[in-house]
């Protein structure tokens, strides 16, 4: 998929108040320091197009992307580890929790784990949840550049197989990637694509 266009179109904290239009929706999120910014300025080939900052948790609402015109880029706000009160990150978690579950137009997200770390409870916690509620989601790998190359799968395989020990019969999709060097871009784009088709499809029928 190349992309054509990568348009911001609006920030807010209520469901309702999100796009109308019913085209494709895919969710990005993960820790507050996993690198969330970047991956999407990375799979755009926008250098500002999602705000980075050495602050970990600055995103603290729900931003809709439009690309080409014809589905949406969503980024949440980070878990986890964003320097904010108990109480602003109750309110993120209702309004995340309100998106996962009447967001309609959402076919799939993407979990962001740093590849770097084993596999930790607020994440796996997250995950289950997603499962719990038939969402379908991949988990996306980032900083892969700090890992000589024949640790990043061993990483990987290592966490995939965490998950399937207890609580998953099999692992979901995955991507390994670094934003540094646009590692792993075409292949998400190309998930992505591979959905879109079919949903477009299914909706000429």
């Amino acid at each position: 998929m190349r992309i054509k266009s990568a348009d911001f179109v609006v920030s807010n904290t209520q469901v309702a108040q999100c796009p109308s239009d019913p085209i494709p929706e895919y969710a990005f999120i993960g820790r507050s320091n996993v690198g969330k910014s970047s991956l999407i300025n990375m799979l755009t080939e926008r250098k500002s197009l999602a705000k980075t900052s050495g602050r970990p948790g600055k995103t603290q609402l729900i931003n809709h992307f439009k690309i080409n015109n014809n589905w949406f880029l969503v980024d949440l706000p980070g878990y986890g580890y964003a320097r904010v009160s108990k109480k602003e990150k109750k309110t993120f978690q209702k309004y995340i929790t309100d998106y996962f579950l009447q967001r309609k137009q959402l076919l799939s997200a993407f979990v962001l784990v740093d590849i770097r770390h084993e596999p930790q409870p607020i994440d796996l916690k997250f995950m289950q949840w997603l499962g719990e509620q038939s969402i379908p989601f991949s988990i996306i790998f980032t900083k892969a550049d700090k890992l000589k190359p024949n640790a990043i799968e061993r990483e990987a395989e290592a966490y995939l197989a965490a998950m399937t020990k207890d609580v998953w019969e099999q692992a979901p999709p995955h991507f390994i990637t670094s934003s540094t060097h646009s590692v792993g871009r075409d292949e998400i784009l190309e998930y992505i694509d591979g959905i879109n088709k079919a949903y477009y499809q299914e909706q000429t029928r």
